[in-house]
C-alpha cells in the first residue's frame, strides 16, 4: 500500500474511532438516565409542540415519511446500480446487492442497539405522527443518513463534473439533516435520539470508508473516478460496493 493511500486509510479511520467514540458516549449517558430526557431534550421538546402550524406539520410529515419503508431501501439499490455503471449487468447488480446489504447489516445493528438501550418516546399525547417501539437511536435518522452517504458515493462515481457532485451532496445532506429534525418537531424523538441517529451512521459512513482506503481504492479527487472503475474485479465487487461508500479528496 503506498503512503498516501495509508494516510488516507488512518485519517478516515480516526474519523470512524471519533464517531463510534462520541455515539458509545453519548449511548451511555442516554442508559445512564434509564432513557430519561436531559434538560436540553425537554426544553426543545417543548419548543417543538408550541409551534406547530398546520401547514409547517403536514410538510414535516411528508419529509419524515422519506426516512422509512421502500424508499431508503430503494434509493440504496438505485446507489448500486449508478455506481455500478459501466460493469456490465452482473457488476452493477452486484454493486447494488453490495450497497443493499450495507444498508441492511447496519440497521440491523441499529436494532441491537435499539432494543439494548430500551429508551422510551416523547409522551403520547405530544406526537402529530405515528411511532412505535423504542426510541434511541432514532431509525429515520440513521436511515435517512445512511442512505445519504450511498448515494453521495454513487454520484462521486457518476457525476459528469465536481460542480454537479457537490451539489448532489449538498441536497442529499439537507435532506438526511431535515428527515432529523422532523423526528423532533413532530414529537417521536428527543434531540438525542436524532444525535444519536447521525453518530450512528456516520461511524458506519467513515468505517465504510477506511476499509475501501485499505483495498487500496481511495483516490484523489480528478483522476479517482477512472481509477476506482479500472480497478474493481469481478471476484471483490460486492465487498467493493459495501466499502466504497465515500466523499472525494481535493487534489
Amino acid at each position: 500500500m503506498s503512503a498516501p493511500v495509508a494516510s488516507r486509510a488512518i485519517r478516515r479511520g480516526l474519523a470512524a474511532a471519533l464517531c463510534a467514540a462520541l455515539f458509545a458516549v453519548l449511548t451511555a449517558l442516554v442508559a445512564a438516565r434509564h432513557g430519561s430526557p436531559y434538560p436540553l431534550d425537554e426544553s426543545v421538546h417543548r419548543w417543538s409542540v408550541r409551534h406547530r402550524p398546520a401547514g409547517a406539520v403536514a410538510l414535516a410529515r411528508g419529509v419524515t415519511a422519506t426516512g422509512t419503508g421502500p424508499v431508503p431501501y430503494l434509493c440504496a439499490v438505485t446507489a448500486g446500480l449508478i455506481a455500478g455503471w459501466g460493469r456490465g449487468t452482473w457488476g452493477r447488480l452486484l454493486t447494488a446487492a453490495g450497497a443493499l446489504g450495507f444498508l441492511l447489516l447496519a440497521q440491523g445493528l441499529r436494532y441491537a442497539v435499539l432494543y439494548g438501550v430500551a429508551r422510551p418516546r416523547p409522551p403520547v399525547a405530544d406526537r402529530v405522527t405515528h411511532a412505535s417501539g423504542f426510541s434511541f437511536p432514532s431509525g429515520h435518522t440513521a436511515t435517512s443518513a445512511l442512505v445519504a452517504g450511498l448515494l453521495a458515493w454513487a454520484v462521486w462515481r457518476a457525476a459528469a463534473s465536481p460542480a454537479t457532485a457537490r451539489l448532489c451532496w449538498a441536497l442529499f445532506a439537507c435532506w438526511a439533516v431535515t428527515v432529523g429534525l422532523t423526528r423532533v418537531y413532530l414529537g417521536v424523538h428527543w434531540p438525542t435520539d436524532v444525535l444519536g441517529g447521525w453518530l450512528y451512521a456516520l461511524t458506519w459512513l467513515a468505517a465504510a470508508m477506511t476499509v475501501d482506503a485499505w483495498l487500496g481504492r481511495g483516490c484523489v479527487a480528478g483522476t479517482g473516478q477512472s481509477a476506482s472503475r479500472q480497478s474493481a474485479g469481478s471476484a471483490g465487487s460486492a465487498i467493493s460496493a459495501v466499502a466504497t461508500v465515500r466523499k472525494p479528496r481535493r487534489a
